[in-house]
């Protein structure tokens, strides 16, 4: 698995959102944006960090900065996950698992002391012209959101 690293280029991508439109790394082009990367809906980890970047969403608009979610969930799932709570950030669906693998969120880790293949919990800034900023893998989710706040600010 290849990590990446602030200078790096910003792997390309095309994702559907939770309402079935594309996203894709140029149509994110000339804006920050924090990509993050989650193991699945609805979980109590990925559910404290969602929310917690939900928390600090008008922070980061004031910097300018965009928040997309991503997992390997489907767009029903994350329809779900955002009403239920509240969720006012796009979420991205990767079921292939293939953008987390070019971003180095997906491979081996350990679970509970057992080395397993899965998503890795990873934050992302990417700068308007597409170039990595900053890169956190394997985060713990209590207070992630307002450290990455905090770098950008």
């Amino acid at each position: 698995m290849s990590r990446l690293h602030p200078g790096d280029l910003a792997p390309d991508f095309c994702l559907l959102d939770h309402d079935g439109n594309e996203v894709t790394a140029r149509s994110l082009r000339g804006q920050r944006v924090v990509l993050y990367f989650y193991p699945e809906d609805d979980t109590p980890g990925c559910t404290r960090e969602a929310c917690q970047f939900n928390d600090e969403r008008a922070a980061l608009a004031d910097l300018g900065v965009a928040i997309y979610g991503v997992s390997p969930d489907g767009a029903a799932s994350h329809q779900a996950f955002r009403a239920a709570y509240g969720l006012t950030f796009p979420l991205l669906s990767d079921p292939e698992k293939g953008v987390m693998a070019a971003y180095g969120a997906y491979g081996e880790k350990l679970n509970y002391g057992k080395t397993i293949m899965g998503v890795i919990r990873s934050t992302f800034v990417i700068s308007p012209d597409g170039v990595i900023e900053h890169a956190w893998y394997g985060i713990k989710t209590e207070g992630h959101a307002a450290r990455v706040r905090k770098a950008l600010s």
